[in-house]
Parts: structure tokens; sequence; C-alpha cells
């Protein structure tokens, strides 16, 4: 890698992962424990409003091994990138390097409803935000004086540097996670935008950079279930809220869908892989089966989701 803010290379990423969230650390790993049974190498969560995510994982992480735990993701508004690193470097010492490091934005709404922060030129801030975190993730000291973020120091925490997967869903974000990033990790993004937008894109960034090839994590809600329509109802409800966030609403609108439950993998466990494979096919190089519905529902779209490993 030439730039100097790099992270170092990602692992190679597994061909289907499962996503799961708990408000208990004994439920999550509960969770983390019978995916690893399943065979599945890759576990994603959120960071939303309940567990830390980061914390959960340090201790997930020491009980459960073998299986890689992924942020989906982690916002940057509300932590300073020299405590992103310190954080995350702790947790993949804890987990013998098995840390896949999610960041993302999150959304105007949040960062300034909820936070009370500026949401302006969130491009610049990720840019900023990624020239500081990648230096102190490889154990270098880093002088950063940003127009948004600033970051000046170092971690002596040793411990491998994770990948950093940026959820980048439009062409600026997704360049930039090309230049410093090792991939992007993408939610209610169709089959049709990566292979026309979110591949290309980010692919050639890399390349331009003299980067090794990114990885391409595409994430979304599968179900596997004989009551189709039921389970669509309940994906237009459950999901609402992301038809509404520009971000995503741009994404379901290239694909010309109305809403999330149009982009749900819905119905048997054949037609949920197939859909799954279309991901792969368009160039994901993972795909995350997001499973609801009944527990019957949920193990079998991770039954299905299986049949790719």
């Amino acid at each position: 890698m030439t730039d100097s803010s790099s992270t170092t290379t990602s692992t190679t990423s597994p061909r289907v992962a499962v996503f799961g969230s708990a408000n208990t650390i004994d439920r999550l790993e509960a969770d983390v424990r019978a995916a690893a049974e399943m065979g599945f190498t890759q576990y994603w969560s959120p960071q939303i409003f309940d567990l830390d995510v980061l914390t959960a994982f340090a201790v997930i992480g020491s009980r459960v091994p073998g299986i890689r735990l992924g942020t989906a993701v982690v916002p940057t508004y509300p932590r300073h990138p020299m405590a992103l690193a310190q954080q995350a470097l702790t947790v993949n010492q804890a987990t013998g390097g098995r840390l896949d490091l999610g960041i993302g934005l999150s959304h105007k709404p949040v960062v300034e409803g909820m936070w009370g922060l500026p949401f302006d030129r969130p491009v610049k801030h990720m840019s900023d935000y990624l020239k500081i975190l990648g230096p102190l993730l490889a154990e270098q000291r880093v002088s950063h004086g940003g127009e948004l973020v600033t970051g000046r120091g170092e971690i002596g925490l040793r411990a491998d540097a994770p990948p950093v997967f940026v959820a980048a869903l439009g062409e600026q974000m997704l360049r930039l996670a090309g230049r410093y990033a090792d991939g992007t990790v993408t939610w209610m993004t169709g089959p049709a935008t990566i292979e026309q937008l979110t591949a290309p894109t980010i692919n050639g960034a890399a390349e331009a950079a003299e980067r090794p090839a990114p990885q391409v994590i595409a994430a979304l809600p599968v179900c596997v279930t004989d009551d189709v329509a039921a389970a669509r109802e309940r994906a237009a409800t459950e999901y609402a809220i992301y038809g509404q966030l520009p971000s995503y609403r741009a994404m379901l609108d290239r694909e010309g869908m109305d809403g999330p439950a149009d982009l749900a993998a819905i119905g048997s466990a054949e037609q949920v892989a197939d859909a799954l494979g279309r991901f792969l096919d368009a160039g994901a190089t993972t795909v995350v089966a997001n499973a609801f519905g009944s527990p019957d529902e949920i193990a079998g779209a991770r039954e299905a989701a299986a049949t790719l490993l």
C-alpha cells in the first residue's frame, strides 16, 4: 500500500455471513455461538441504542472461538477517531484478531436531532476521520489537522489492526472507502446497484490508489416462509424507516423499488438462496443475511444462507 493512512490488509472475506442483534450480552453470545456452530465464519451486529457492540464483542470473542465479529456500523460523529482506534485495538487484542470494524456516518436526524452535532460536509468529515484512524490502527503516529476532525498523537497499545469497512452508498463515499479503507458494508442496496455503482466505483478507487481489491459486503433482510404476503407486510413495517432516510431511499430508487420490503429476500429456501447468490454474482464479496420473522423463519433463512458457505 502506498498511502500512509492505509489500514492493514483485510482477511479473505467469507462468501456468506449472518447479521444479528440482542439487548443482552448473553443473548448475543448465544446467537453468535449458534451461527458459528452452523459453519458461518463471520457475524455482523449493529451499533444502535442498546448494547455497545464493541464492548460486547470483546466479551463474546473471548468466549466463542473462530468466528469473526463485525460492526455494522459504529457511528463516527460521537467518537473521536483516536478513541475508536484505542477501543478497536483493545477488542481486536481480546478477540485474537477477529474484529471487522465497520464504521459509518449515521444520519442527519440522529447526528443533529439526538446528539446535537452538526452534520455538515459528511464526506469531508469521513475523509478526515479515516486519515486519522488508519495510521493509529497501524501503530503509527498521526498528525492531521483536518477541516472538520483533528487528530495528533499515537496509541501505545500493540495489537493487529482490524480491517476497516465504511458504510458507503454514494459515489463520493465509495471512492473514499476505496482509497482509505478495506471495503464497504452496505444496507438496502440491491444487486443492480452493487453491479453498476458500488463494486466498480470502490474497486476503481482502490486500484488507482494501488491498494488491494476491497471487500464489498452487502446486507439485506431475508425470510424463509410459506406466507410470502405476510412476510412482505412485516418487512414493510419493521424496515419502514429505511425507506424514509435519504441515503437508503436513494439506493431503493436506483433499484426502482417502492420500499424495503421489495429488497428483502422472501420465499422458499431455494428462492432465498438464489436471491443471496444474485448479490455475489453482482460483485459483492460477501452477502449478509439479516433474518427476520418467527423463530422458525429465522432458522430457515440461516439454513438457506448456509447452503452458500
